[in-house]
């Protein structure tokens, strides 16, 4: 009975390594026929995004590596996903402009990935007891929530560099139909001056060395702020919503395999636990 369990467990494992590495194989071959298209199109901005992609895809199997932890299958998949779709189909395809809400789901996925990731950090602390007190369920979710936000923080940091030196548009504009400003009180008060029903903005400038005037239909242009704030309020719902059932979960350990799904480990933690259920 025992040497069949066995079997059937490296039965299961080798099919889910087959599957894990099928997701890889085919991400990694899209991307690499989407870098030959670029180059033949001479678009070396996207070949950079390709060659960055194609690097961002082998942090998983690095970190695995150097820092001895297991990535649950299912997480490391997502993440791979998550890559692909960000500079792939985001960037390159314009899945930001094309598709509504594509930014906004990414932004809420990788809210409740890296509460993920900050829960995993103090939750193997707190099971190997480095420290002398015991972390109450409630600390390691707070945790977890303040380690998502702050990767949601420093993303929004690099977007902002990002288009003030290379001059990107990595923090989307948007057309605003009413502005309150104390830029526009004519007497330096502290009092904002509310604009409603913005029809269009006019916009004089040089494009390319030559001056241009430029007319914005239905209303003045944002340029990211409300981008910026929108990525952050949905990194702080996914963020929230792992946080709450990563706290359940160190409650009830042990019932539910859904959040383990989410939890990186250290890999001889899980085989000690292997060796304990055998």
């Amino acid at each position: 009975m025992e040497k069949e369990k066995k079997k059937r467990k490296l039965i299961s494992e080798s099919k889910h390594k087959k599957r894990d590495l099928s997701v890889y194989i085919i991400i990694r071959t899209l991307v690499i026929l989407t870098l030959i298209i670029q180059i033949i199109h001479k678009s070396w901005e996207s070949v950079f995004i390709c060659g960055l992609t194609l690097i961002l895809l082998l942090i998983p199997s690095i970190v695995e590596k150097k820092l001895n932890i297991e990535l649950p299958k299912l997480l490391e998949a997502i993440i791979l996903i998550f890559i692909f779709s960000a500079e792939i189909l985001g960037e390159i395809q314009n899945f930001y402009g094309i598709i509504p809400y594509w930014d906004t789901m990414l932004h809420t996925i990788n809210g409740f990935i890296m509460a993920g990731v900050g829960f995993s950090l103090i939750d193997i602390l707190n099971e190997r007891k480095i420290f002398s007190i015991e972390l109450t369920p409630i600390f390691v979710a707070i945790v977890a929530f303040s380690f998502s936000m702050m990767i949601g923080v420093m993303w929004e940091f690099f977007e902002y560099t990002s288009d003030q030196v290379l001059w990107t548009d990595m923090q989307k504009d948007r057309i605003v139909t009413n502005v309150s400003s104390v830029k526009l009180n004519e007497h330096n008060e502290n009092k904002p001056v509310i604009i409603e029903n913005i029809e269009r903005t006019i916009i004089q400038g040089e494009i390319k060395g030559q001056k241009q005037e430029l007319v914005v239909e239905g209303g003045l242009l944002d340029i990211g702020l409300i981008d910026t704030m929108k990525d952050l309020e949905v990194n702080f719902l996914g963020a929230v919503v792992f946080s709450i059932l990563g706290y359940i979960y160190i409650k009830q350990r042990g019932k539910g395999n859904f959040i383990k799904n989410f939890i990186p480990r250290l890999k001889h933690h899980i085989q000690d636990k292997k060796e304990t259920e055998e």
